[in-house]
């Protein structure tokens, strides 16, 4: 294992972690805000998270707070009392998300318990024209070779990541611009090696919207295929980092897929029987929204990535959680920071933060002689990376 440099940090103004605290948190408030004909005790709640998130400390749970066992476990009463700027990003980030769907009444007793906060956004997203164009574009995949769907869909699901929903709020044109069209890492070749007939596959699903539905082709042609046998996709037990999928995000999404035109509408209807006979299970399990790396894993999650093909795990704020969220060199080894992972791992995510490993040292210097840092959070660049 490489020295282990220390996590990062959101204390440093002017870098990318005090940026989402100071600025990306304060957009979230306001827009959840503005989607919601919220009453005056949300309104006074989120009017002081956003006090309190950019410029208190952070505070306890209420007393009767379901997870608030599980949020202690986790930090809480280490962290109550500290600037959010001054504890792991990882942390501050997670704790934000928990706190404002205390603030809309998510977990109370109330009219808004369970009313996801982000939904409206969500759906924007199914239903945008852009979404028609990528699924039309399905018809033309339909009758080509098996191995040229998959790779396409394989860099559909990688790219489809570029439609982050928190992303866009501090970067509103990145979506407009062109993606380079070569990875910084490429290992889909290994990647397929261990996709060839087996029994399981795990999916670690990062975005809802137009994320998650080219995640859920990927899922429908392996197993159409037979290059797996059952799929678990995992996605957060409650909403989480504006995007984050829930189970209700994958119903919306499959929903999506079979009132479509053409090939999508096939796909859907594939995935929502593979959902009634169990060769497509969901999974929303607690660790999901730990503010945590997945090294910490409880032993039944540990457990059932273990006894997986391949787990692979989606998305830049599940690549931190993997690899751990600190600013490693960006040559050291993805297999070293991975090791403890319980089977093979594979991650596919474009690059929105500043955590990298496994780059090829010509790599990172092109990358930076061309762009000096910011190629790191800027959302154009992509990996797949496998640990065997």
């Amino acid at each position: 294992m490489p020295d282990t440099p220390p996590v990062i940090l959101a204390d440093e103004p002017g870098s990318f972690p005090h940026s989402v605290l100071a600025e990306r948190h304060p957009a979230i408030i306001r827009q959840v805000r503005e989607a919601f004909p919220y009453g005056p005790e949300q309104h006074r709640a989120l009017d002081a998270l956003l006090e309190n998130c950019t410029k208190g400390v952070i505070e306890p749970l209420p007393a009767a707070a379901q997870d608030r066992a599980g949020w202690a476990a986790w930090g809480a009463d280490e962290y109550t009392g500290r600037s959010w700027f001054d504890v792991p990003w990882l942390w501050s980030e997670s704790w934000f998300y928990r706190q404002l769907l205390e603030a809309v009444g998510y977990f109370g007793t109330g009219p808004w318990q369970g009313i996801d906060p982000f939904r409206p956004f969500k759906l924007a997203e199914l239903d945008a024209p852009e979404t028609d164009e990528e699924l039309a574009a399905l018809d033309a995949l339909d009758g080509r070779p098996a191995d040229e769907q998959a790779e396409a869909l394989l860099h559909g699901s990688l790219w489809g990541n570029r439609a982050d929903l928190g992303f866009r709020l501090s970067d509103a044109d990145a979506e407009g611009r062109d993606a380079v069209p070569g990875l910084v890492a490429d290992d889909s070749t290994a990647l397929w090696s261990l996709l060839d007939g087996v029994d399981t596959l795990c999916l670690v699903a990062d975005n809802a919207g137009r994320e998650l539905v080219p995640d859920l082709l990927l899922i429908a042609h392996l197993l159409a295929q037979g290059r797996v046998r059952r799929a678990i996709l995992h996605v957060k037990p409650y909403p989480y980092y504006v995007s984050d999928a829930t189970t209700a995000d994958v119903v919306d999404a499959v929903r999506r897929l079979t009132r479509a035109q053409g090939a999508a509408a096939g796909h859907g209807r594939e995935l929502w029987s593979a959902m009634a006979d169990g060769s497509l299970t969901v999974r929303a399990h607690p660790f999901s929204c730990a503010p945590l790396p997945y090294e910490a894993m409880p032993d039944d999650l540990r457990a059932e990535f273990a006894g997986a093909a391949l787990t692979v795990v989606k998305g830049d704020l599940n690549y931190r959680r993997l690899v751990g969220d600190r600013m490693w060199p960006p040559t050291t080894p993805f297999a070293d920071v991975t090791d403890y992972f319980p089977g093979p791992v594979a991650a596919l995510r474009t690059l929105k933060s500043d955590v990298i490993t496994g780059l090829a040292p010509a790599t990172e210097a092109a990358l930076v002689a061309a762009e000096g840092q910011r190629w790191r959070t800027g959302g154009t660049h992509a990996l797949i990376q496998v640990r065997p």
